[in-house]
């Protein structure tokens, strides 16, 4: 069973290095690549002052998060919730760097970034010279982001992960972020294959094949088990 979480978060600003703090963790998870409907979702208070840059992206204000739990209140829960998970991240190296600096603080285990998948590293090499950012990869895969009008990083995890699926070959079947995922049996599978069939395949049957065929069944007599498989009778068969 493969265990993947879907994360994005939301900071202070754009440098760690430089003191900014993660004040937003959202993560949806999936299981093979099918979304269980279980998530995480945590604001915090980073003890610092949210930049005026980071605020006008985001929307989280100073008042907003003065009372929130800091980082280390969470960060054991946090670490739980994705303990044995891969993680899928749009632009990584951002999120993991800040994470990564939080549990240095903590001293939680830092996470491997090689270990991580990067959706932004994906769409780049499936779409060279394209705008890879996640609106314009949801408006590519005609994923509806209307209700994004400034970035969450739950409601992002929660967008990233219907791009992932379409970035790694195509949406699974009743992918719903807020249900599970239904079985269907193979016939119920085949027949729904059937059914969306655009247009009816042609015969390859010529006139002189067909009539050949037909003969070759006429000398096989009234009992061959062909006429049973077609459901064709004759008076001598039924008699």
């Amino acid at each position: 069973m493969l265990r993947e979480i879907v994360l994005d978060t939301e900071t202070t600003g754009t440098n760690h290095a430089n003191g900014d703090r993660v004040i937003e963790i959202g993560c949806v998870e999936l299981l093979n690549h099918i979304p269980t409907g279980k998530s995480y979702h945590v604001y915090i208070n980073p003890e610092c002052p949210v930049s005026p840059g980071a605020f006008a992206v985001h929307g989280l204000s100073d008042e907003f998060l003065k009372d929130k739990p800091v980082f280390a209140a969470i960060a054991d829960e946090f670490a739980e919730f994705v303990r044995d998970a891969r993680l899928v991240i749009h632009n990584a190296a951002f999120d993991i760097g800040f994470l990564n600096a939080e549990f240095a603080r903590t001293g939680h285990t830092p996470f491997n970034l090689p270990d991580v998948i990067d959706t932004l590293s994906m769409a780049r090499r499936k779409h060279p010279g394209a705008a890879n950012n996640l609106d314009a990869l949801c408006s590519r895969y005609g994923i509806d982001n209307s209700r994004r009008t400034k970035h969450g990083a739950l409601l992002d995890a929660e967008i990233l992960a219907e791009v992932y699926i379409e970035l790694i070959g195509g949406r699974q079947v009743g992918f719903d972020l807020s249900l599970k995922p239904t079985s269907r049996s193979a016939a119920s599978r085949q027949a729904a294959a059937r059914d969306a069939r655009p247009r009816t395949l042609i015969p390859r049957l010529t006139e002189a094949e067909r009539a050949a065929h037909e003969a070759f069944i006429q000398q096989l007599g009234p009992n061959a088990l062909w006429r049973e498989y077609l459901g064709e009778t004759t008076p001598e068969a039924s008699s």
